[in-house]
C-alpha cells in the first residue's frame, strides 16, 4: 500500500494560509498617507506630521526663497 500525500498537502495549505495572514499586516501605506498633515501653502507639498520646524524652514528657504517662511507654513506662527 502506497502512502497518501493528502496529509502533506493539507499541512502545506495550512502553512501557506498562516504565511499570508502574517504578510498582510506589513503595509503601512494608508497610515503614512493619513500622517501627511503638514502642507506647504505655496507649492502644496505635504509633509509628515512629525516634521520639525527646522525641516519646514529648510523647505521654505530652498524652494521658495522669495516667500516668507510663514507664508509657506502658517502653523509656525506662535
Amino acid at each position: 500500500m502506497g502512502g497518501g500525500n493528502g496529509q502533506k498537502a493539507k499541512m502545506a495549505r495550512e502553512k501557506n494560509i498562516e504565511k499570508q495572514k502574517a504578510a498582510s499586516k506589513g503595509s503601512q501605506l494608508d497610515s503614512n498617507k493619513k500622517a501627511m498633515s503638514i502642507q506647504c501653502k505655496v507649492c502644496m507639498q505635504t509633509f509628515m506630521c512629525t516634521t520639525s520646524e527646522v525641516k519646514c524652514r529648510e523647505h521654505a528657504e530652498a524652494k521658495h526663497p522669495k516667500s516668507d517662511v510663514y507664508a509657506c507654513f502658517p502653523h509656525l506662527k506662535k
